[in-house]
């Protein structure tokens, strides 16, 4: 029996798997903070609490468990002291505040998007330490140790600093090609190479679970950890998505199109990421959009409604009279590199209603898979289907939507309700000699499929949308909206 733990942003996911299948998932939400616009930070010990919390809902007795696996939300940056107590809340994968550290990371390594797999972004974790020296030069004085929001459950339990390659792209410190941390980019960000975790495979063992670690979770005392991976590259390993040419759409809080290869493929012009897998001998090209299903829960939010039933109201909307809306709530990532840009409505009518607002928001997010999708340039063409992964994907209307306006066939996978969860699990087996790395390339049954329908009005409405984007753009670099 195995055990996958899942650090997102919004929940701590845990899924128990025995001979391959979940047996018993369980959660525990948390909290983001956002103390000043463009910025967002999470408590990294709200991670190891909830860990706990979610254990205890489990009514499987994890003292049979034999492997635990990680994943975890990518690019946070978590600062330790020698201690390894936190100096400050971690500065998360959808924080903007690093834009002008970003064009210092450029100047001082023009190569990094090629070295790193895109150029530099604010979401980032390098720049953010070049933040940090200069807003929090006392607080920088004092780091000991830099990680990732799941290489922090790892020491946690383990007391071992440790982190993977996967996570360790994420970062834009690794050198991708050689699988090694970047002297360069490492040097140009001011880091202490002193501060870096060793870096594993995902397969690798990190340390065992020590008996103040067993206490909290539950698990036995001296249950090997293997260190995982980034969530994506995680979620990709739970449907398969190892081998050269196989794709998964996730659709969680961010949104990602991932294509897996066997080579490194650097295309840092479209925006697209060249990352490190969580396998040995891996690489893939993703698309990374920052407003993946965050707008669907923000609106349904606005409405007072869930999710499902924001999707049901959405569903009963006059197609010919639902507004425009741009989803950038926290700028964007692929294909723009805009962290000034930020969600808009366009074309609200007095006889706009709240269905037409929510099918709106709707259509945005598969446009904005369209944008993404467009940047692989083609590299998708002779991918059959895409497995989606994550909950914004379990809605019928969503996973056609995005199907019309991409014009990609997607299908949902056994087990892609666990996600990253499953896939550290299945980490975790291959880790501990339950599985092999031919099992992890075994693709789930594939159930609902979606295929595109080939709308001319979603495709003029998709035209306007681009048309929306490019007209707002310099406008909210100028700081005008």
């Amino acid at each position: 029996m195995h055990l996958g733990i899942d650090i997102g942003t919004s929940a701590v996911k845990l899924a128990v798997m025995r001979d391959g299948r979940v047996i018993e998932q369980s959660s525990a939400d948390l909290a983001v903070a956002s103390p000043r616009p463009g910025w967002s930070e999470q408590d990294p010990q709200a991670w190891w609490a909830a860990i706990g919390v979610a254990a205890r809902k489990l009514s499987t007795d994890l003292g049979g468990v034999t492997g635990v696996g990680l994943s975890g939300q990518m690019h946070g940056a978590v600062l330790l002291d020698a201690e390894h107590r936190p100096l400050r809340p971690a500065i998360l994968w959808n924080d903007s505040r690093a834009v002008a550290e970003c064009r210092t990371l450029s100047e001082r390594v023009p190569a990094i998007g090629q070295i790193a797999g895109v150029p530099p972004l604010p979401g980032f974790t390098a720049p953010k330490l070049l933040w940090l020296a200069a807003e929090e030069p006392g607080l920088y004085a004092r780091i000991a140790h830099l990680l990732l929001p799941k290489d922090y459950v790892a020491l946690r339990l383990t007391g071992e600093c440790a982190t993977d390659m996967s996570d360790a792209a994420g970062a834009l410190l690794l050198d991708e090609a050689a699988r090694d941390w970047s002297g360069d980019i490492v040097a140009a960000a001011g880091i202490d190479p002193g501060w870096l975790p060793r870096l594993l495979e995902g397969t690798e063992v990190a340390g065992r679970v020590t008996p103040e670690a067993a206490a909290h979770t539950g698990l036995p005392a001296g249950c090997p950890v293997v260190i995982g991976g980034g969530d994506t590259a995680v979620g990709a390993v739970a449907v398969g998505a190892v081998e050269p040419g196989r794709a998964v759409l996730s659709l969680g809080t961010s949104g990602q199109i991932f294509l897996a290869g066997d080579r490194y493929a650097p295309n840092p012009d479209a925006m697209l990421h060249a990352f490190a897998h969580a396998v040995p001998g891996r690489w893939y090209q993703m698309a990374a959009m920052l407003n993946g299903g965050r707008p669907l829960a923000w609106i349904a939010g606005q409405l007072s409604l869930s999710v499902p039933d924001t999707l049901a109201l959405a569903a009963t909307a006059d197609p010919g009279r639902v507004p425009l809306f741009l989803p950038y709530l926290t700028g964007e990532r692929s294909p723009h590199a805009d962290p000034h840009i930020r969600a808009a409505f366009y074309g609200l009518e007095d006889s706009t209603d709240r269905a037409a607002i929510a099918r709106a928001v709707i259509e945005a997010i598969a446009f904005s898979f369209a944008d993404g999708a467009a940047s692989f340039a083609g590299a998708l063409d002779d991918v059959p289907q895409l497995l989606t992964l994550g909950g914004g994907a379990r809605g019928d209307l969503v996973v056609q939507t995005i199907s019309d306006a991409t014009g990609l066939t997607l299908a949902r996978a056994e087990g892609a309700a666990a996600g990253p969860a499953l896939g550290a699990a299945k980490l975790a087996a291959v880790g501990t000699g339950a599985m092999t790395f031919a099992d992890l390339s075994r693709s789930p049954e594939a159930g609902d499929i979606f295929t595109p329908q080939g709308s001319p009005d979603l495709a003029a409405r998709l035209a306007r949308y681009r048309a929306l984007y490019r007209a707002l753009r310099p406008l909210a670099a100028a700081g005008d909206i």
